[in-house]
């Protein structure tokens, strides 16, 4: 089982820099997107994160109504998602430990996924902005994370470079 997943390192790719300054600026609009959700949220101080859980769809709905329905839970839920949003977008932005960013970009955005799937039978929520079939902005937002995770730029083009291999 384990050769299955086992990958082999292709030889170094060779990506020109402009294939490097798409992924960058791809990384860059991701995390503008971010950094202006987050604060939007951060900067009203009326926002909370209950209307969208307790109207949550699909099979994980009852966990995300029970997460709203405890205030203490509640709140800690929407400084994670306030300050998440901003650190991500800004990390992201700047290129600094964007590696990272991604991976908590990519579980910000499966939550936010699994409170509104877009699977058949599941009606029109409120809180959709399309008509959308499995593949929907927040899928393919994680997925575009998935490939600069794998393909991280920040060491050509942002502050990751001068943390060498840390990063």
């Amino acid at each position: 089982m384990k050769k299955l997943f086992k990958m082999k390192k292709i030889e170094q790719l060779d990506m020109t820099r402009w294939q490097i300054l798409t992924l960058t600026i791809l990384r860059i609009t991701i995390g503008w997107h971010f950094l202006y959700e987050g604060l939007i949220k951060v900067f009203n101080p009326e926002w909370s994160a209950a209307s969208y859980l307790n109207n949550a769809t699909g099979p994980f709905a009852s966990i995300f109504t029970s997460l709203a329905s405890n205030s203490s839970v509640l709140g800690i839920i929407d400084v994670l998602n306030e300050w998440g949003l901003v650190i991500f977008g800004l990390s992201l932005m700047i290129g600094l430990l964007s590696r990272w960013a991604c991976l908590g970009g990519m579980a910000l955005l499966a939550l936010y996924y699994f409170a509104y799937p877009p699977f058949i039978g599941l009606g029109y929520s409120s809180m959709a902005e399309g008509n959308y079939l499995i593949v929907n902005k927040n899928l393919v937002e994680l997925f575009a994370l998935w490939v600069l995770f794998q393909f991280p730029s920040s060491k050509d083009f942002g502050l990751d470079r001068f943390l060498g291999n840390k990063a």
